[in-house]
């Protein structure tokens, strides 16, 4: 990624709400996105970091074409494909291997093309004669399999991945990570959320940090994940720390621990083509409570409509 490449993607204050049912008349608007920033360029491998509930998975929902946002404006380059959604997009009445062939078809893919790949991707999910069974009977683990599958051998534009690292027995997990870093060395243009900032150290160049729905941070991946560890590890250290005191002979730990307004939309759009796949699975994640002081190669972003705020005290 060149200092005059083109995005891939450009977001610009970019919203999305639900609405959640409050009784039997009533309906209140939730916020899952407020205000997020950042520019994806071609071949670049961008991770997002955040706690539970700051919207990473709406966010790549977006990116994906599965959700519109609410607000802000989505830019990028026009691709001839259309979309696919890993593990969202599978019918359950369909066999494996049906809805691989469907995710192909969705890829733009002939039926040739997707003929061509399906042994591959028979083999790399590693299920067996299920490949041909509906995948209402396969387990979580058996979709997610399937789904690393079809992303990685139908070969997508734009690869999302969400906290799927983990899915699997120990030798899938290998081979999912070992074919992982593959496409990211690759020119393989890739979102990867993970809780696990080591994940992000390891794999990703630039980074984005988002909380309560706004971008908080975007840059270098060590710098944006040293902001993120600032703010959140020294609380979860604290709160994993065992409130007891060990006891011995004539001594006990005492009880009392004495000894012991709504944003207006202003343009939303994907331009169609870019092949996304999104992946989805396991979750860690560390969290902190001090400063934020940024380094300078850090981009802080906070932006306009919805507010954007630290929610002290909330856990994952």
């Amino acid at each position: 990624m060149g200092p005059g490449a083109k995005p891939v993607l450009s977001l610009r204050h970019v919203g999305a709400s639900y609405w959640l049912r409050k009784g039997f008349f009533r309906r209140q608007r939730f916020w899952a996105l407020k205000d997020v920033s950042f520019d994806l360029y071609p071949g670049e491998s961008l991770g997002v970091v955040g706690r539970n509930g700051c919207g990473k998975s709406t966010l790549l929902k977006i990116l994906a074409g599965i959700t519109r946002p609410d607000k802000g404006s989505i830019s990028g380059e026009p691709r001839s494909a259309t979309l696919l959604a890993l593990q969202l997009g599978f019918l359950p009445y369909l066999t494996g291997r049906e809805n691989a062939m469907l995710s192909g078809m969705m890829l733009g893919l002939t039926r040739a093309g997707i003929a061509e790949r399906i042994e591959a991707i028979a083999e790399f999910a590693e299920l067996g004669d299920f490949f041909d069974e509906p995948i209402a009977e396969y387990s979580a683990g058996m979709r997610a399999r399937l789904g690393f599958a079809v992303a990685f051998q139908l070969d997508p534009d734009i690869l999302l991945v969400d906290e799927v690292l983990g899915v699997g027995d120990a030798q899938f997990r290998e081979k999912s990570t070992a074919v992982m870093t593959e496409k990211i060395r690759s020119d393989k243009t890739v979102v990867l959320v993970s809780h696990n900032p080591e994940t992000l150290l390891e794999l990703c160049g630039r980074a984005v940090w988002l909380e309560d729905g706004c971008t908080r941070a975007v840059g270098p991946t060590e710098e944006v994940v040293r902001a993120y560890r600032d703010a959140f590890g020294p609380r979860r250290r604290a709160r994993k720390r065992p409130n007891i005191e060990p006891v011995t002979a004539g001594r006990a730990a005492s009880s009392d621990g004495a000894g012991a307004d709504e944003p207006g939309v202003d343009r939303a759009h994907i331009d169609k083509g870019t092949d996304i796949a999104h992946a989805v699975a396991p979750r860690d994640a560390p969290r902190t409570a001090q400063g934020d002081g940024l380094s300078s190669k850090v981009q802080a972003a906070t932006g306009s409509g919805e507010k954007c705020g630290r929610r002290p005290g909330r856990g994952p």
